[in-house]
């Protein structure tokens, strides 16, 4: 099913039309308890038509590549019914060059992936002997392709390949669940910077103490703070929930509602990560967007929707599915690192915890800010030294607040995911309480 053949009959019976079509395929390799368990091979492809008829939005989808004229009846039927426009298709475009494809990724034995799994679970098992290792090597490609009754035509192809590993150890009542994990558009052959992170976790870990209780500082891990702050904070830039006036931001452009220390931006450009992209998923070009500077909001995401709601420009900001709406959303985030070493945030504090991984995060009211999170993997500081892991443990506070009360920025930024860097960061204003 080409998308232009779609294109093509579409228009015929609307204002404007647009065709994507994603289509990719992934590898994973799969180890459970030490072993290798499965290897997968999945592909996938789903063409969305989205159509404008009479101010109104049509939508349709299909993975059957024979299905053209039922996708373009589905999308035109719809528009009697869809959401009013406040926006028109994007004409030609002219687009930054954006390298996010490594043929060496797809290329990468399936051998040479088993391998990879099979020495960093030796290495780690050489260590730790009593942890059960689960291990997840993955490949991936994907081809995005847009076009429209406008002229715009953008496609670009990513690449991905991405390690993960989590560790568990049982002792009676007490679990402890270690894990890590890299991503990039380059095949990863050297491990040492994931086993490095785990011998840290399980080091820190082995002494089980009382938690530190009150007002405290927080010390927030990279993992820690995208898992608890970041979240809440990030919400509030999507320019949907501006419009909506559910956001915290509403009205604050301009003004310095965080330390100055914090800078954060989503800058999509950035050659060989995995969330970056020629363009957003309506066609619009990739560019880096300033969100926090130096304390100050600069910016809101949107997509063609939200901004001509908002009688704004788009930011390049969309994100959907084939089969669904575009809506605002952020490609790779970036926190500012700060210029102090983690072990030197550790050594300044009296009383502390650290906070490596949690669950639940997100209660309360997530779009003012709020989280309230159970640590999952945390770690009392005193005197300037780890003492050992903590249970039981629950912080509670606000973003803003926090974000408010810096302490120090770590310089130890990392990549998460493909899609955030992020340093650590020591903060007051949250709340840690315990049940032990």
């Amino acid at each position: 099913m080409e998308a232009q053949e779609i294109l093509e009959k579409a228009r015929k019976g609307c204002d404007q039309a647009e065709v994507i079509h994603i289509r990719g395929q992934s590898t994973p390799v799969i180890f459970e308890a030490n072993r290798l368990k499965s290897i997968e091979e999945r592909e996938y492809s789903e063409v969305g038509l989205r159509v404008l008829k009479n101010d109104r939005f049509g939508l349709s989808s299909s993975t059957r590549t024979s299905d053209t004229l039922g996708l373009v009846e589905r999308s035109l039927a719809s528009a009697a019914y869809g959401p009013i426009s406040s926006m028109e298709f994007p004409s030609q475009q002219i687009y930054p060059e954006v390298s996010v494809y490594d043929a060496n990724t797809p290329a990468i034995a399936l051998e040479e992936m088993i391998s990879i799994g099979e020495r960093l679970i030796e290495q780690m098992r050489a260590s730790w002997p009593d942890v059960q290792w689960d291990c997840r090597v993955s490949r991936s490609t994907s081809n995005f392709q847009i076009i429209n009754s406008r002229g715009c035509s953008a496609s670009y192809d990513n690449s991905s390949f991405s390690i993960s590993i989590e560790g568990s150890l049982v002792r009676g009542e007490d679990m402890l669940f270690v894990q890590d994990f890299e991503t990039g558009c380059h095949p990863i052959v050297n491990t040492s910077s994931i086993k490095s992170s785990l011998d840290r976790q399980l080091t820190w870990a082995q002494n089980l103490v009382a938690a530190p209780v009150g007002e405290i500082p927080v010390i927030f891990t990279p993992m820690g703070l995208a898992g608890v702050m970041l979240g809440p904070l990030l919400a509030g830039f999507n320019g949907k929930a501006v419009l909506q006036g559910s956001s915290p931001l509403v009205g604050k452009l301009g003004e310095r509602l965080l330390d100055p220390r914090i800078t954060i931006w989503d800058d999509p450009t950035l050659p060989y990560v995995p969330g970056s992209r020629t363009c957003d998923d309506e066609g619009i070009p990739s560019r880096r967007l300033a969100l926090v500077h130096e304390g100050i909001i600069r910016n809101f995401l949107y997509d063609l929707q939200t901004a001509g709601q908002a009688g704004t420009q788009s930011t390049g900001s969309a994100s959907r599915a084939p089969g669904t709406l575009p809506s605002p959303s952020f490609s790779v985030v970036i926190v500012q690192p700060g210029m102090t070493s983690m072990s030197d945030i550790i050594k300044d504090q009296e009383q502390a915890l650290i906070v490596d991984t949690v669950l639940g995060a997100g209660q309360g009211n997530v779009l003012g800010g709020d989280f309230s999170a159970n640590v999952l993997l945390g770690y009392h500081v005193s005197h300037g030294e780890v003492i050992g892991r903590v249970k039981d443990t629950v912080i509670t506070g606000n973003s803003y607040r926090a974000l408010q009360n810096i302490r120090a920025i770590g310089s130890d930024s990392r990549w998460l995911g493909g899609t955030l860097s992020a340093p650590t960061i020591c903060t007051g204003g949250v709340t840690v309480s315990s049940q032990q």
